[in-house]
């Protein structure tokens, strides 16, 4: 059973575009590449027909990713956005406790992640501050086994 996908609108409309520029342009090129090499011969010996029967699995494989993607894709709405609590679609600033530098944070659904600023729910600072409010002190474990030390400062909506 596939995953949901959570995306923001815009990131909805940038894997529908993907799509069409792979189920179009992209399999054109490949195509072409295919008669190309075909033309240089014998295709049992032919490395460039190999090759770009390759780059047509592969591409065929993206496609049905992307196709899978937007099948299970939850798209989250602004007015659904609370700036009480974060969720995916907040943006949230906070202080570290340690340093007191301050950081600001998208939270996105992992298609649409850009660290630093964007930021999966599902990474280990996203999934530490989803479902906290503003003024909460929050630990994010690194994979050293140390914790950062968040202070929310501020939940906005961010879409």
């Amino acid at each position: 059973m596939p995953k949901d996908v959570i995306l923001t609108a815009d990131g909805l409309e940038k894997l529908k575009a993907e799509l069409v520029l792979l189920q179009g342009d992209r399999r054109k090129e490949v195509a072409q590449r295919i008669k190309e090499a075909r033309e240089f011969g014998d295709i049992t010996e032919n490395s460039e027909y190999d090759d770009a029967k390759n780059e047509q699995a592969m591409l065929e494989a993206k496609i049905m990713q992307v196709e899978e993607r937007l099948r299970s894709a939850s798209v989250v709405e602004a007015k659904d956005v609370s700036t009480e609590v974060v969720q995916v679609g907040s943006v949230v600033n906070v202080k570290d406790e340690d340093s007191g530098k301050t950081h600001k944070f998208t939270i996105v659904g992992s298609p649409e992640a850009k660290p630093p600023e964007r930021l999966s729910y599902e990474s280990p600072v996203g999934k530490a501050l989803l479902g906290h409010k503003r003024n909460d002190i929050v630990d994010v474990p690194l994979p050293n086994g140390k914790k950062l030390h968040y202070k929310i400062t501020k939940i906005d909506v961010g879409l």
